[in-house]
């Protein structure tokens, strides 16, 4: 399917989302960069999502070990619209895609270096040289209760060569693909812990939008997501570091202990009202969005996405897995097409974007 770009030949500057520090928000500019970002939403998707859009989960970790560059390559042929990268940082302040703080459950770091494991067991990023992380072999997912491999039907563990990139690698691999291809699949990265490197001195946050801005991509116009489950670090990228990207609050659960957040709060209409006040969109789990199923075997479906949209907000929830579909649900085509077409989210995150595309085709 073809793809069209959008750009808007105007001045962004006059648009560009700036606030007094005490009253905080100019509610008819942020208006209208949520409107010229749903706008460049639906003239940037394929002709037939309805503006909608597929994120790549950690690219695509349904056939590849998460993260590495073949699966991002694997991602932006399979159709996607944007792809996700996991940020973390390295004892030398470089940025790296990695879904964890910890290296352990996707490379073979222990067998590397042992001996280098923190008090608590764990081998952390934080505590590698980008260098020594580079000699590792990044592998699919397993389980360090078990010690098998998360998802048993997908690649091998431990089988071929991969690799932890950096944010600048995967920024360039799908720049240079968009170039060779005529396309605008975006990127979608999650600043992770950031309270937590803050902590161990390290500035993730400031580091990644620098990285950001250095390689184009610093308005709202940019195919580019920034998403985060502390509502502090949204704050601050919109407020102090000034950034004009849209902002996703991600949402867990509270015993995921993910941040010091209430996420239980945030989905009330008065939580969504202050996520309104800093951030672009929303992106819950699916779980809370689709409850369960009642009686006649039909879903229970909540009231935040209209919620959500009644504020502004978009909606992308996680994660979308053809070998991981919740109970009840028997067909993946069924269950992406209730949340895109019934209950009607924005996009959403799934490990099988091909599966997801054909979904969008029928």
């Amino acid at each position: 399917m073809t793809s069209l770009t959008f750009t808007y030949a105007g001045s962004l500057k006059q648009f560009t989302m700036t606030r007094r520090k005490k009253d905080g928000i100019d509610r008819a500019r942020r208006r209208f960069l949520r409107l010229l970002i749903a706008v460049t939403l639906v003239w940037n998707a394929p002709l037939f999502s309805g503006g909608k859009i597929i994120i790549a989960h950690r690219a695509a970790s349904g056939y590849l070990p998460e993260h590495t560059l073949p699966a991002v390559a694997l991602a932006f042929a399979l159709g996607a619209d944007y792809i996700e990268q996991d940020v973390v940082m390295t004892k030398d302040n470089r940025v790296i895609v990695l879904h964890d703080t910890r290296l352990e459950t996707t490379t073979n770091i222990a067998d590397i270096f042992p001996g280098r494991a923190k008090a608590d067991g764990h081998f952390y990023a934080i505590d590698f040289t980008l260098a020594e992380i580079k000699k590792l072999n990044a592998s699919e997912r397993i389980s360090l209760k078990t010690g098998q491999q998360v998802f048993s039907g997908r690649f091998p563990a431990h089988q071929s060569r991969f690799y932890v990139p950096t944010l600048r690698e995967e920024i360039e691999l799908i720049q240079g693909l968009n170039r060779t291809f005529g396309k605008n699949v975006g990127i979608y990265v999650e600043v992770k812990a950031p309270a937590w490197h803050q902590k161990q001195g390290k500035d993730l946050t400031a580091k990644t939008l620098e990285i950001l801005r250095e390689y184009g991509y610093d308005n709202a116009q940019s195919a580019c997501f920034i998403q985060c489950f502390e509502p502090a670090t949204l704050k601050r990228l919109r407020f102090e570091l000034k950034t004009a990207l849209p902002l996703i609050q991600l949402i867990g659960e509270n015993s995921w202990n993910v941040s010091e957040t209430d996420y239980r709060k945030l989905q009330t209409p008065e939580g969504l009202k202050k996520i309104a006040a800093y951030a672009d969109g929303i992106g819950p789990w699916f779980k809370h969005i689709v409850t369960g199923v009642n009686a006649n075997n039909q879903p229970q479906i909540s009231d935040l996405v209209a919620n959500a949209h009644a504020v502004g907000l978009l909606v992308h929830p996680y994660t979308f897995r053809a070998d991981q579909l919740p109970m009840q649900v028997n067909s993946y085509r069924t269950f992406v097409r209730l949340f895109l077409f019934r209950i009607g989210v924005d996009g959403l995150f799934t490990d099988h974007t091909d599966l997801t595309r054909a979904a969008f085709d029928e």
